[in-house]
């Protein structure tokens, strides 16, 4: 199919993650009851004190994806790793494992040998590969074999375990599904069995099964909230899905979740800003992000960069 996203698609894809990811920040790692009690979660996303907000690594990352995308067209897992390397700062939040792999790889590592060797050779199977993925669903969303091919490109550099790459594989399709549905209904069966059909593992084909017979907002509770990919992935792509045209009420719905908040959260608002663009996330809100050199002006920029590359060399 021809088809190319919008500047407005592209930045609302990047806003929309990183704005959510900074306001759950402050309550990952709380169970839900918790977060119910002393938020509750859509109080949280209203964020009336309209102090500064601050992304953490899963913005951090998905920039690397973004400055890659911009220089080489497409996936390069050396360039990407260096930006991963370039751009990290240990207070953004990162996990014991990411921690290891980019000091391993900042020190002269081969990055394919470090993340193969991770977690006793059996390779990450945490989340992270599917939090930074969403620009590549956005960037190839006219052409879903390459959607896949790219994120499973970006995904190795860190997850080399099939539930790692997987995830990113269906966060990555899910984006461009969500960008592609931009002006029309959205179909949420039609977009759940389109993610069946690409899901290659046994974890993501029973949770999507799972996800066809359930009626928007029923209980998420079987898909997780914690910082394994099957655990935590399917609760994110269900908050878009039930809620496609309403970014609020979808990344509240995720931080309710408790316990790694801000990445299904991130997740969550990275789909729907896909869909609904830039003036679809509250510019109240995005405009609470941290601003420095790579604060929101940045994020704006990378997807004006992203967006004018894509129109410069369509599918």
């Amino acid at each position: 199919m021809t088809f190319t996203a919008s500047l407005s698609q592209f930045q609302g894809c990047l806003l929309g993650a990183a704005t959510a990811d900074a306001l759950g920040a402050p309550w990952e790692g709380l169970t839900a009851e918790l977060i119910f009690e002393m938020g509750p979660a859509d109080r949280i996303v209203q964020h009336e004190s309209g102090e500064t907000i601050y992304y953490t690594d899963d913005t951090q990352m998905t920039m690397g994806i973004v400055e890659t995308l911009v220089k080489c067209g497409a996936v390069d897992g050396d360039v990407l790793a260096d930006r991963f390397v370039a751009n990290y700062h240990p207070d953004r939040g990162y996990g014991q494992g990411a921690r290891a792999l980019i000091n391993e790889i900042a020190a002269g590592a081969d990055w394919r040998v470090a993340a193969a060797a991770m977690f006793g050779g059996q390779g990450s199977l945490g989340n992270g590969a599917a939090m930074r993925v969403a620009p590549i669903g956005v960037y190839f969303a006219a052409d879903l074999t390459q959607v896949t091919k790219q994120a499973e490109r970006s995904a190795e550099v860190t997850h080399q375990h099939p539930i790692g790459i997987d995830s990113a594989r269906l966060l990555a399709v899910a984006a461009a599904l969500a960008t592609r549905s931009a002006g029309k209904t959205f179909d949420r069966t039609f977009f759940l069995q389109q993610l069946r059909d690409v899901a290659l593992t046994e974890e993501f084909q029973w949770q999507i099964d799972l996800a066809l017979q359930l009626e928007p907002f029923q209980s998420l509770r079987s898909f997780g909230n914690s910082l394994e990919a099957h655990r935590s992935v399917m609760t994110s792509i269900m908050c878009f899905a039930d809620s496609p045209n309403n970014y609020e009420q979808a990344i509240s719905r995720a931080i309710g979740r408790g316990d790694d908040v801000d990445t299904l959260a991130e997740m969550t608002g990275g789909l729907v800003g896909a869909r609904l663009g830039l003036e679809g996330v509250p510019q109240r809100l995005w405009g609470c992000l941290e601003e420095h050199s790579q604060g929101r002006s940045y994020l704006l920029s990378l997807g004006e960069q992203l967006w004018k590359l894509r129109t410069t060399q369509p599918a």
